[in-house]
């Protein structure tokens, strides 16, 4: 078990992409602590789960990804429950699609601060555990749309390159310390977050769900198949190994060749 005694974050875990990535590493035996929303009885089963996959501590914390403070509790208590932190995952994330003109403020506003900001918080209260360490491995789940845009997407769009520069930066600032920053850029994978997209790009461009998902979601995607979970999982654990240690500042498609064109 690859990550016995290791102590991994996961903003945004309680489903879809942020699950399989907690999934992936308790299997390998790291110690976790989950965040995101939920039923709580579903997420206590999830927490549960966990735990006896990895045979370690598996937390539950409701952190809110609009608040730094909050994030920053979020870091600290892994560290003061556990002892560590070495992996940081950043997976929470929140949609919206609209024409620019009819783009409500507060939610552009929550799409960057939850998708982009949180990101660089983590990061600023995990950065220095992780030089103490010697060691630390930050994640983040970008998109296609770091590299690509698509029309009534604009704050997504915003979000997600900036997450690919937030990486490069600091992979750059954190070479010589044992530390390795990536991001991972999915296609469109099936998860409640691209589900809910559904209704609105429906709205946005006059079409059924069935027109959605084979048109638009699955026309960039060359392999016509939606990305699963466990796929960008596996990816994100291989990263968090020895063997991955020189891969760092790097954005990895992971979107059935959408990026190839």
């Amino acid at each position: 078990m690859i990550l016995q005694g290791k102590t991994a974050v996961i903003t945004g875990s309680t489903s879809g992409i942020g699950l399989a990535y907690a999934k992936a590493l308790a299997a390998e035996g790291a110690s976790l602590v989950i965040n995101g929303f939920g039923d709580a009885d579903a997420i206590e089963a999830i927490r549960a789960e966990l735990a006896a996959t990895s045979g370690a501590t598996a937390l539950y914390d409701a952190a809110d990804m609009t608040k730094p403070d909050q994030i920053a509790a979020l870091i600290d208590r892994a560290v003061a429950e556990t002892g560590r932190i070495d992996i940081a995952i950043n997976n929470a994330g929140i949609q919206h699609v609209s024409p620019i003109e009819d783009f409500p403020d507060d939610k552009m506003e929550a799409i960057v601060r939850i998708n982009l900001l949180s990101a660089w918080y983590v990061a600023k209260a995990a950065v220095p555990h992780m030089k103490r360490q010697g060691w630390g491995r930050i994640i983040t789940t970008a998109s296609a749309h770091s590299l690509v845009a698509s029309p009534n997407k604009s704050a997504y769009v915003m979000a997600k390159h900036g997450i690919a520069g937030l990486t490069k930066t600091l992979a750059l600032e954190t070479a010589t310390h044992g530390i390795t920053v990536n991001c991972i850029s999915p296609g469109y994978v099936w998860t409640p977050l691209v589900e809910a997209q559904i209704p609105d790009t429906m709205k946005a461009r006059g079409l059924t769900r069935e027109q959605v998902m084979n048109d638009v979601l699955l026309a960039a995607q060359p392999t016509k198949e939606f990305v699963t979970p466990e796929q960008v999982a596996a990816l994100a654990l291989f990263l968090c190994r020895d063997e991955a240690k020189a891969i760092t500042g790097a954005n990895l498609s992971v979107d059935g060749g959408w990026t190839a064109a």
